[in-house]
């Protein structure tokens, strides 16, 4: 289990120590942080902590990962360490830097780490109080991380299999992104061509919050048709919203997808080419 309600939250709330994490993105996402969050909640910014930005979009993109071994530093710096169990939430619905963060910690190797479905819309609705007091961060050692042990693909292998029939390229934008019918975040629209289109929006139920791990199986076992987790690769905008649904995708059973973290931001800098449309 990756995804738990906020019901299940008040649970693991009242049972033990749980490492709670208010993850976001935006040039204003302390300031939202300040405004409300859950008791004991520490902050992690996803422009600054969970990325490593170069000044160059065309190489990596938008939210680069950053070095695991810095990411090992920023989770001791948060009290996390291998043994902890860690509950992460955002004000996307989960569908943003909660995700992200997800997908980093699994992918060093962490066990017990927990998405909030619906993330702090839901977590108000369910009664459980939120502050504005920031915590102290209790220091511990460089949380051990030697590697990104989970797949990746890099702009050279996705231009390789993006058309291959037996492979998959899901790119989770919104559709009119996908069809390039305009682009609000990087210089070009459009979608790398053979990429099949499933947004992200579409884990997610009127409520905002996850679809049930049954409605998730039956939803991408008809969309990989047969494939193995291992034949596909997703990607958004900027590695980001990916993460949503590689998080669906392992709360379904099908863990294995790789992540190409550089993204449309870093396909659409580098001349390739571009597909226009529903194809």
């Amino acid at each position: 289990m990756n995804i738990i309600l906020a019901e299940d939250l008040k649970t693991l709330l009242s049972q033990g120590e749980l490492v709670l994490i208010d993850a976001r993105g935006g040039p204003d996402a302390f300031q939202r942080y300040q405004a409300g969050h859950l008791e004991n909640a520490l902050f992690l910014d996803l422009e600054t902590q969970l990325s490593d930005k170069t000044d160059n979009a065309a190489n990596g993109g938008r939210h680069p990962l950053p070095e695991p071994q810095d990411f090992g530093q920023l989770l001791g710096s948060a009290g996390i360490s291998p043994e902890s169990t860690v509950v992460v939430y955002d004000d996307k619905n989960g569908a943003n830097a909660a995700s992200r963060f997800w997908w980093m910690l699994k992918a060093i190797g962490h066990e017990k780490v927990y998405v909030v479905s619906g993330g702090l819309d839901a977590i108000i609705k369910a009664g459980i109080s939120i502050t504005s007091e920031i915590p102290a961060k209790p220091q511990l050692k460089q949380y051990p991380a030697n590697g990104w042990h989970w797949p990746l693909a890099d702009i050279s292998h996705v231009s390789e299999i993006s058309t291959d029939p037996e492979l998959m390229v899901i790119d989770v934008r919104e559709h009119y992104r996908y069809a390039g019918e305009s682009e609000p975040i990087d210089l070009v629209a459009g979608h790398i061509p053979g990429a099949v289109n499933i947004p992200y929006t579409s884990n997610l139920n009127e409520n905002g919050e996850f679809l049930s791990k049954e409605e998730l199986t039956s939803k991408y076992q008809a969309a990989l048709a047969g494939r193995t987790p291992e034949q596909v690769v997703v990607h958004c905008g900027s590695g980001v919203t990916a993460c949503h649904t590689l998080l669906a995708l392992n709360e379904a059973g099908f863990e294995g997808a790789a992540l190409y973290v550089g993204s449309w931001s870093e396909w659409s800098r580098n001349d390739k080419p571009i597909a226009i449309g529903n194809n």
